[in-house]
């Protein structure tokens, strides 16, 4: 039997692997920006707290927005996910260049929804501990972070697409 408690540490486990996620997304975005080394990017954020804070609406009916600390990430994910993605940034381009349609490529891509995409595909590509309908969907809570627009659908869309090539046993198709 499950008690209260270790539920709730399970959701707190939940939770530090989407912050993971979002500060993944984050020093991907650093490092393709400044050109820094990964070592120095992921020492930064953990130096000074990986994720955090974050701006938050004051209240319901309140414009004005506060600091708020986000949770605590789980370093292993993160550092994993970061150096994992830039490792393997030629390959998982192919990975997202193929699941693009139209005349899409990578390049193209804004920098935030590339690191998204670089981020959703190493994990799809190596931790099959994690099923690739979590992985998908964490990615499109990361986008719905930064967008507001159709970019949610496209992550939503394309990293469907690599998981159906890399994981598609797992998904019922092939």
């Amino acid at each position: 039997m499950t008690g209260k408690s270790d539920r709730g540490r399970r959701r707190g486990g939940t939770q530090r692997r989407s912050v993971a996620r979002l500060a993944a997304v984050q020093a991907l975005y650093n490092t393709e920006l400044t050109g820094a080394p990964v070592d120095t990017v992921l020492n930064d954020f953990i130096e000074h707290g990986i994720g955090g804070k974050a701006l938050m609406p004051r209240g319901e009916d309140d414009d004005t927005e506060v600091e708020a600390p986000l949770a605590e990430a789980d370093a292993l994910l993160f550092t994993a996910i970061v150096r994992g993605a830039v490792e393997r940034q030629g390959e998982l381009d192919a990975m997202v260049g193929g699941a693009l349609t139209g005349d899409w490529t990578v390049e193209r891509l804004e920098a935030v929804l590339r690191a998204i995409l670089r981020a959703g595909a190493f994990e799809l590509a190596t931790r099959l501990d994690v099923p690739p309908k979590v992985a998908i969907s964490e990615y499109v809570d990361v986008a719905d972070a930064f967008y507001s627009g159709p970019e949610p659908g496209l992550v939503n869309a394309v990293l469907d697409r690599i998981a159906r090539v890399v994981r598609g046993s797992e998904l019922g198709g092939g």
